[in-house]
């Protein structure tokens, strides 16, 4: 069953500002890498990276191949 909600000053919702393009788009950054796997196939080893992205949640990080990402965000794997 459905209740009225009931205001609480506690409910606000916290947002960075989303810088928006002229075409309506905007470009995702990554921000970190929270994990590493490599994926095993027949005869094949592939390295990849779960990247959290600039606006996204933690649910919302991808599983990236981590030689993409190196040459696209070198910065990202500086240490």
């Amino acid at each position: 069953m459905l209740r009225k909600y009931v205001p609480d000053p506690s409910h606000v919702v916290d947002y960075e500002p989303l810088e928006i393009d002229e075409n309506l788009s905007y470009v995702e950054r990554p921000v970190e890498v929270l994990a590493r796997e490599v994926k095993t196939l027949r005869n094949k080893q592939i390295p990849l990276v779960k990247v959290l992205w600039r606006n996204h949640r933690v649910e919302e990080a991808t599983w990236e191949r981590e030689d993409d990402m190196r040459s696209r965000y070198p910065e990202l794997f500086e240490e």
